[in-house]
């Protein structure tokens, strides 16, 4: 993490947002001070002299400007503190500290899929918590999609992908403008019911609007009539009055149009920014490139979406009765804004899903770039082509441990079986899943935390968190079973797999445990598969291979210091000859000598 950068951001706000809130009252009290005046000055010419109301106009001008002024003050203020929580958000990560970031992920946990439990892929604690800069649904989802145990088809979208992280990674304070921005909007945006609405076929029955064209020439030309005295003074509140019972008529029609604006109202603004900062942004990667793009294909987003804007405002006036009945009865408002909004869908309902899918992605890259920006490790794998599964490691660690306390492993695996062995808490259970987890991040673009790391095309499959299940009358043993029979069936197909399996078959007793982690560490053992296997049962040291592919050992150790037990974490090849659960018992007092 490039701390220094971000704390000098983090100043820079801090004295600015302190220079707004001096501005603010400043402004607050000059906008009392004006309005006072303006009364005054408008008192002045109905009292004595009629150049008063002239000063008075001048003056409620010049009120205007500072309502408009103070908005914007408030407006960048607010913009300031939502950037200053990313930022904090960022160092909070980097101290170890994230765990209570609301979004978890929890949603997407899938009971047919262990390795989301396994990995910590969602919920609490989970790679999703780490890294989610997503505030839509829309990208959230497109997120928790790209973190999948199956390898992507083709490595060619993820190598742009990778590019397009590492640019953002070279322009820090854009990442950090637009997750601010996009952290004012609602928790869990979701646009799916607006763009269903928008995309719902145009009315044909719409001519009737323009009927919005008469009631201003026809009233004008009644005035004429009336001066010469052609028409009759009665006459005049006619036209007004017509276009008034029609606007009514019309009125749950209208609303009924209308209401997809409705549904974007507070979110259009901070839309409108984000696209306006991507859109003037001359980016490098094609990742980037493509997102660019998709929002200045035909029409810019930024332009259609500032056209919306205005509407909007008008659009808002409707809610004021005063506001309703003069613009309706001389100008028929209600029919400007409908036949406006019409016009606007028929050139921005395409788009509109576009620029949305073309943010999603965005918030993912955003998401896979906090992991560099919150470590001081981290690289992007480079992706294998071919089916001869492959991993290297340099100092790996992993991501859900603070750089301070996180132990780097290397590791160089081609297709084979390794037992680890090693005491309890030693680091079996956490560089399994630390390994696994980075094949993951590697699949779906992200950097992971190490010097150097590369991988092959590989399905990933998991026995880490096995648990029983009362309502279904299922055993942690025959739970893992079906895990270990899931894997046996998909090498059946000759795929390449990466397999993760921590304390084999720990539910039942030593023997039936070390005759059917025999036979599966056998079955397992492939020229298609990776295999990691944990254990304490150091007989399964001794097995040899099957076929022609190796069979190794590696393990952790632990060592004693002041009478207290100590772990440094690191692998080591061959098999472990201690244990320490004895002394546990011991130094928990569950056993006495």
């Amino acid at each position: 993490m490039n701390r220094e950068f971000y704390d000098n951001e983090r100043e820079i706000d801090l004295t600015e947002q302190k220079d707004l809130h001096r501005r603010e009252k400043k402004v607050s009290w000059a906008r009392v001070g004006v309005f006072l005046a303006t009364v005054a000055s408008f008192a002045i010419g109905y009292d004595y002299y009629k150049e008063g109301y002239w000063g008075a106009a001048v003056l409620f001008l010049i009120f205007l400007r500072l309502v408009s002024y103070h908005n914007e003050i408030k407006s960048r203020q607010k913009f300031l503190t939502s950037r200053l929580n990313v930022l904090n958000s960022y160092i909070v990560r980097a101290r170890g500290t994230w765990r209570k970031r609301s979004q978890d992920g929890h949603r997407y946990l899938k009971n047919d899929r262990p390795q989301d439990v396994d990995l910590y892929i969602f919920g609490a604690g989970s790679i999703f918590q780490y890294i989610c800069a997503a505030r839509t649904k829309r990208g959230r989802d497109r997120l928790a999609e790209s973190l999948s145990p199956l390898p992507p088809k083709d490595f060619s979208e993820i190598r742009i992908r990778q590019h397009a992280v590492a640019e953002l990674l070279q322009r820090p304070r854009l990442s950090l403008d637009l997750e601010a921005y996009a952290r004012l909007m609602p928790d869990n945006h979701d646009t799916t019911e607006l763009l269903d609405a928008v995309e719902e076929p145009i009315p044909r029955s719409n001519k009737i609007f323009y009927l919005r064209f008469l009631p201003l020439p026809i009233f004008i030309l009644q005035c004429f009539l009336t001066y010469r005295g052609i028409l009759d003074p009665l006459f005049l509140p006619l036209v007004p009055f017509l276009s008034l019972i029609l606007a009514f008529t019309m009125l749950r029609r209208i609303s009924e149009l209308l209401k997809p604006l409705q549904m974007f109202s507070k979110e259009l603004k901070l839309y409108q920014a984000i696209f306006e900062r991507i859109e003037s942004t001359d980016f490098s990667s094609r990742g980037l490139k493509k997102i660019r793009d998709a929002l200045t294909d035909e029409v810019s987003a930024a332009e259609k979406l500032k056209m919306l804007s205005l509407l909007l405002k008008v659009v808002n006036t409707r809610k004021n009765p005063v506001s309703y009945i003069l613009g309706n009865s001389l100008f028929l408002l209600d029919f400007f804004c409908a036949a406006e909004f019409l016009n606007w869908r028929k050139t921005a309902t395409y788009h509109l899903r576009q620029w949305l899918d073309a943010w999603s992605e965005a918030e993912v890259l955003m998401s896979f770039a906090s992991i560099g920006q919150t470590r001081d490790t981290y690289c992007f794998p480079k992706l294998l082509d071919g089916d001869n599964p492959r991993i290297k490691a340099k100092n790996l660690s992993s991501l859900l441990i603070a750089d301070k306390k996180a132990v780097e492993n290397s590791a160089d695996l081609r297709a084979s079986t390794t037992i680890i062995t090693g005491a309890n808490m030693s680091g079996k259970t956490t560089w399994i899943r630390t390994l696994a987890s980075a094949v993951l991040l590697a699949y779906a673009g992200a950097p992971v935390c190490a010097e150097s790391f590369s991988v092959s095309r590989m399905a990933i499959f998991t026995s880490i968190r096995v648990n029983d299940d009362i309502t279904q009358g299922m055993s942690t043993f025959y739970a893992e079973l079906l895990r270990i029979k899931s894997m046996i069936e998909y090498s059946q197909k000759n795929l390449p797999m990466f397999i993760c399996i921590d304390e084999i078959f720990k539910g039942t007793n030593e023997n039936d445990r070390l005759l059917g982690a025999r036979e599966a560490i056998k079955r397992l053992t492939n020229e298609r598969s990776i295999t990691l296997v944990t254990t304490h049962d150091f007989e399964l040291c001794e097995m040899t291979s099957p076929n022609d592919i190796p069979i190794f050992n590696a393990h952790f150790q632990e060592y004693y210091e002041d009478n207290k037990i100590k772990f440094d974490f690191k692998l080591r090849e061959g098999r472990c000859t201690t244990t320490n659960a004895k002394y546990l018992l011991k130094m928990t007092g569950i056993l006495i000598d």
